[in-house]
């Protein structure tokens, strides 16, 4: 008999060269066993050596999209990457409270708070930020931020493990249930330590640190394959460890791909010599 999988949305940009954005969420969401749902928020014109540039999608389309999955197939969980303007995240957070999906709703909600690329290219208009702090994060089970991120929005500046704390305080301060501070721009730590952090727990996920240039797409990796584990019905705390786990063989694996920099590999869960 036929098992229907859990289902994961991602609302978020796609990705032209198919390294990062709604590309990555869905690679990682099938190998994480788990159906994925797309509501496309910007398309972008993207390969291995940067954005080029972006387009947003209509806010009551981006709408549309989440309450055609949600209303028919349903959704276990979400997350959020690239919603590119503030019209756009205040149209996103007032679908997501209709269709139950946030914090306080029965089904988790990851926001990572997409604001540039790996390349330094914007990919979040300026008064978005604001919009970010006071829409999203007070909806969100957890959000995943970077330290570029993490400067942007709060102002603190991370530069060791100890800030790390303070970063995550005052990311708590705008009312997600968790934060994870990534501590992967760490380059002076010889580990690859994420901080999780509830207000009451602070809890270090340590990782190898892998010498690769080819990291595109590694943030929305590890938030889809989160996502994904928030899906199967897994506690905070579980779901980080095992989408940290994820993309550390992820990053091991990644490949070159085009003249810049290549992306992380969703690939070690599939066998790619097996033929048809």
């Amino acid at each position: 008999m036929t098992t229907t999988p859990r289902t994961a949305l991602t609302i978020a940009g796609s990705d032209s060269g198919g390294g990062a954005g709604i590309q990555a969420d869905l690679r990682t969401f099938f190998a994480c066993g788990v159906h994925g749902l797309t509501a496309v928020t910007a398309v972008t014109v993207q390969n291995s050596l940067g954005v080029r540039g972006f387009t947003e999608i209509p806010p009551e389309v981006v709408s549309a999209q989440i309450k055609a999955v949600a209303g028919d197939m349903g959704v276990h969980a979400a997350k959020t990457g690239m919603l590119a303007t503030a019209e756009i995240i205040q149209t996103v957070a007032k679908t997501l409270d209709e269709v139950h999906i946030g914090r306080d709703a029965h089904f988790p909600l990851v926001v990572d708070p997409v604001a540039a690329s790996m390349h330094g290219d914007a990919l979040l208009r300026e008064e978005a930020l604001e919009a970010i702090r006071t829409e999203l994060f007070p909806r969100a089970t957890l959000v995943t931020p970077n330290l570029d991120e993490v400067r942007l929005l709060t102002g603190v500046e991370v530069t060791d493990r100890e800030d790390q704390r303070r970063a995550a305080d005052a990311l708590l301060e705008f009312g997600p249930l968790w934060v994870l501070v990534k501590g992967g721009h760490l380059y002076d730590d010889p580990e690859c330590v994420d901080l999780l952090s509830d207000g009451v727990q602070y809890i270090e996920l340590s990782g190898h640190r892998h010498e690769t240039p080819h990291t595109h797409g590694g943030g929305d990796t590890l938030a889809s394959a989160i996502t994904a584990a928030l899906a199967h019905e897994l506690g905070v705390p579980d779901a980080v460890a095992e989408g940290k786990r994820f993309i550390e063989r992820s990053v091991a694996e990644a490949y070159p791909l085009g003249e810049g920099i290549g992306p992380v590999s969703q690939f070690w869960r599939v066998d790619l010599h097996k033929g048809w």
